[in-house]
């Protein structure tokens, strides 16, 4: 069933009213009108900031919960009916493809996010929706590599033997990414590529996304891949140590010639069981407002999914690339095989 804006009040009033009895029997946390429960495997300073703005503009007073995206469905899959999350919000689709696959989320559309958010960038259904995006690009040193790659099928190359950086098969993103490579040359080249990749490793995988870079800088890689804010993180601090990471590792926006480089999202969506259905739904709208997204672009550094909306001066400096225009639940859809191409290869 599709919970919509536009004939949201006459099934509220029914659902609220048998959703608050069972809830209020149990009682862990507020029910009355004008709150809302956000469960959030967001961490970043910023959303702080973006919460107290809703609350100013709305008046709904927000009840947050943190945790990993595992801890927190976990925990919603143990509440069951009576859970009180309204909102599940996480990083990346291939993540929120495993919530949907719980039965974690329902189904909402309103012209104002069907308006403001780009088709390839939400569930099909509405399930969830995009709310910021972020690059999957690449880095180099010119020290070591002469002719830096310019798509990511390059890093199957001979010529990076013994130079690529990259994190384990288990990362999401890594994950998402090879699902998108699904999708563009099936199973059969995807294969290919990634035992290509395997064999120009330059160490194990290991490590997060900054570790990745800083092995670039290092010399330790020659070419590495990593989501751009982590590098725009760097850019912006006033650590010298960092300021010398950038001086060595040089970014890339891949693909820009054909389709364009990978693009993942952060996103969100109302719980199955959502309490406050009505404030469910007017959150997911708020993070459409200019105000919402402009604390994504300059908090975290991510890029808007409202075309316009873009306040962060270093983030202008570096230009807003040609993206993959592919829906993004295709990273869930393909994830499973992704992981077994990956096993496949021996990428670790």
């Amino acid at each position: 069933m599709t919970l919509s804006r536009r004939h949201l009040a006459s099934t509220a009033a029914l659902a609220g009213l048998v959703g608050g009895l069972a809830f209020l029997a149990m009682a862990p946390a507020a029910q009355a009108e004008g709150e809302l429960n956000i469960y959030s495997a967001r961490h970043y300073d910023s959303d702080a900031a973006l919460f107290q703005d809703f609350t100013e503009q709305t008046g709904i007073e927000i009840n947050l919960i943190e945790g990993s995206g595992e801890e927190l469905v976990a925990r919603i899959l143990n509440e069951g009916a009576n859970s009180p999350a309204d909102i599940f919000i996480t990083v990346d689709a291939g993540r929120l493809w495993r919530a949907e696959q719980e039965g974690i989320f329902q189904a909402v559309s309103s012209d104002t996010l069907e308006e403001r958010i780009p088709d390839h960038l939400r569930h099909p259904e509405g399930l969830w929706y995009g709310f910021s995006t972020r690059a999957r690009t690449l880095y180099y040193n010119p020290e070591i590599v002469d002719e830096p790659p310019s798509s990511y099928e390059d890093l199957a190359d001979p010529r990076f033997e013994g130079l690529v950086c990259i994190r384990s098969s288990s990362n999401i993103y890594n994950l998402s990414l090879m699902a998108s490579l699904i999708d563009v040359h099936g199973e059969e080249g995807a294969t290919e590529w990634a035992e290509a990749v395997v064999n120009n490793f330059a160490r194990d995988p290991q490590g997060g996304d900054t570790d990745q870079i800083k092995g670039v800088a290092s010399g330790e890689c020659g070419v590495a891949i990593a989501n751009h804010y982590y590098y725009l993180r760097l850019v912006r601090s006033d650590d010298p140590d960092d300021q010398a990471v950038v001086e060595k590792a040089k970014l890339v926006w891949p693909n820009q010639d054909e389709r364009g480089v990978h693009v993942n999202v952060s996103g969100a969506g109302v719980a199955a069981n959502a309490p406050n259905p009505d404030a469910a739904l007017a959150f997911l709208e708020y993070l459409t407002t200019d105000s919402a997204q402009t604390y994504f672009t300059e908090g975290n550094n991510e890029y808007p999914v409202v075309e316009g909306v873009l306040d962060n001066p270093v983030l202008e400096e570096f230009g807003v690339p040609k993206a993959h225009e592919i829906n993004v639940s295709v990273y869930g859809e393909n994830q499973p095989l992704a992981q077994m191409i990956f096993d496949r290869v021996g990428w670790r």
